[in-house]
């Protein structure tokens, strides 16, 4: 990326200054601190100032594992250097750091397109408002995009070098997926991207007895590399909270809370769309769940409509979905799936992953969860339509390019990312948009190829040398 910097100075200064803009609108106008913030940021602050691990109580510190400690950390640093609770520090930093991620996005798609592309895929992820809006809010995602497209950068890099040896790629590689891991539980769907394209690589180049040394070296630098900021994580967690938990919990919990497993199971046999996430899941343990609000397709007949408004009933009751309450909602989602397993299996999941993909991406704006109603303010309204479209046009030119566009090998690591986390994805009750922003670089590669396909020129043919893997 340094040559094409060098190469068209101005090019890289105007898009760097549109997309420092555009982040800096949704940073002063549309800040977002929603209550996970104030989780990490209460860790943060209990770490700093008692040296413990945990959330705030009403007498004291208690040591929780329901968050990794990979964002808490970010919080922690700002915190120590500018104040405590200065969340608007770590926004512009995560400003910065997403302009970093506009350069690796390039610098990827130089490594798998084109140096013409690679302008393109720049200027796409600069603009892009899905990616500046979540620099915005004080969550994981916009370091998490970044160390997901730096490790897969790292991986190409490992790839294409020309002496095979080298090993610094891959311990990059395994660096970023570790912060990617503890930044968020599903960092881990990263390394099982690469282990499985690495794995298929392995058994290719057995087929045809070839060296097969140096995929083996960086797959195991790179798994161990990642995995072992585990270790202590795990250690802690066993001797402070008595549990083997080596990333975290599932739904967040504390240790021996009760979880509504049964209640959870019964809302993934109907919930496809974020508008019920809103308005039903969310509300559970904090306002009354009215039928009214639930989608068709949460009731196969109108004695089970009758049956979920008495289990209703009883929870509106207490705002608590008790042992025996959760029961009662196992054994109907138990019933609901028996009479229908594809529904459960297939449909729902598909439905889910779609909503997560082709929703306009408006969680973090002031817009209404219903925009097909267009209920709300005419600027709001224009405002969701054109990010809807934005996001329909990303996803169009990238699924365009992919048919379309010349492409170095390894492009297949990428594409089993997508796969991967998109189908775990399907298996969440809670599809929430912003799961699929990790994809986002991939699918600003593949629009960007529609641009550098014509003249492509891969680094393994510019350097006219055979390299470990190339075809």
């Amino acid at each position: 990326m340094r040559d094409i910097v060098r190469k068209d100075p101005r090019f890289f200064v105007l898009a760097t200054f549109a997309a420092v803009g555009l982040r800096l609108v949704f940073l002063f106008r549309f800040p977002a601190l929603t209550p996970d913030s104030f989780v990490y940021g209460d860790i943060a602050k209990n770490w700093l100032q008692h040296g413990i691990y945990g959330l705030s109580g009403q007498y004291q510190v208690t040591p929780t594992y329901i968050r990794l400690p990979g964002y808490p950390a970010f919080l922690a640093a700002v915190f120590a250097v500018f104040g405590m609770e200065h969340y608007r520090v770590a926004l512009v930093l995560q400003m910065f750091v997403d302009i970093g991620t506009c350069l690796v996005i390039a610098d990827l798609t130089c490594r798998l397109v084109s140096t013409r592309a690679a302008k393109a895929a720049f200027l796409l992820a600069a603009l892009c408002p899905f990616l500046a809006n979540y620099t915005a809010a004080v969550l994981t995602e916009t370091l998490e995009v970044f160390f997901t497209v730096l490790a897969v950068d790292f991986v190409i890099a490992g790839l294409n070098v020309i002496d095979a040896a080298a090993g610094w790629p891959w311990l990059g590689c395994g660096l970023a997926t570790a912060a990617a891991i503890l930044l968020r539980p599903d960092g881990g769907l990263l390394l099982a991207a690469i282990g499985i394209y690495l794995t298929c690589l392995l058994v290719g180049r057995i087929r045809k007895r070839s060296s097969v040394g140096w995929v083996l070296r960086g797959g195991l630098i790179t798994l161990g590399v990642s995995l072992l900021p585990l270790i202590p994580w795990t250690l802690r967690n066993l001797h402070t909270l008595h549990r083997f938990e080596s990333l975290a919990p599932r739904y967040a919990n504390e240790p021996n809370a009760f979880v509504p497993m049964g209640f959870n199971r019964w809302v993934k046999t109907w919930m496809a769309d974020y508008v019920s996430l809103d308005e039903v899941y969310w509300a559970q343990s904090t306002s009354t769940l009215d039928t009214d609000k639930f989608p068709s397709r949460a009731f196969d007949s109108p004695v089970e409509r009758h049956e979920t408004e008495q289990l209703l009933g009883e929870y509106n009751k207490t705002l608590q979905v008790s042992p025996d309450l959760d029961a009662k909602f196992a054994k109907l989602a138990a019933d609901r799936i028996h009479h229908a397993p594809l529904r459960y299996y297939v449909w729902l999941p598909l439905l889910r992953i779609a909503d997560m993909w082709l929703r306009p991406r408006t969680e973090l704006l002031p817009l209404e969860a219903r925009w097909w109603n267009f209920d709300d303010d005419p600027q709001w309204i224009a405002l969701t339509l054109v990010l809807g479209v934005t996001n329909l046009l990303y996803i169009a030119a990238a699924l365009l390019g992919l048919v379309r566009g010349r492409f170095a090998i390894h492009l297949s690591l990428l594409l089993i990312f997508v796969i991967l986390r998109s189908a775990f994805l399907g298996t969440l009750e809670n599809p929430e948009p912003r799961y699929t922003l990790e994809c986002y670089p991939v699918v600003i590669l593949l629009a960007a190829s529609l641009v550098g396909s014509a003249d492509f020129r891969s680094p393994l043919e510019t350097a006219h040398v055979r390299f470990p893997g190339a075809a």
